[in-house]
């Protein structure tokens, strides 16, 4: 059975957020809309299979079943419901950042 999957206002805020410094920024718009173009894909496969992924290593949020993929450099935060078969994107953010603090920066 497939999963809904949803984008938080929270990650898609962070999606905006690296369009924009990469477009705007780092002046290269076509490298942008190509990273968005992947994660949305990637993000998008999440309907198949999301229990595929691991769970995070990170302590409060692995035991809140909080999962992650890992795409281009940036490390897809989700959870899973299946209950309902949904997926929640809950935040995107990029690999070399410190995870602890991004994580913290979820919202319940």
């Amino acid at each position: 059975m497939e999963y809904r999957v949803k984008v938080t206002p929270f990650a898609f805020s962070q999606l905006q957020e690296t369009v924009r410094y990469i477009s705007e920024v780092l002046l290269v718009p076509e490298t942008a809309a190509k990273w968005l173009d992947v994660l949305q894909t990637s993000i998008t496969s999440l309907s198949s299979m999301p229990n595929r992924f691991p769970l995070t290593e990170e302590q409060p949020w692995r035991e809140r079943g909080i999962r992650k993929l890992t795409v281009k450099g940036f490390l897809i935060y989700y959870l899973v419901d299946d209950v309902h078969k949904t997926v929640h994107v809950t935040a995107v953010v990029y690999g070399r950042r410190d995870q602890i603090s991004a994580l913290k920066e979820l919202h319940d």
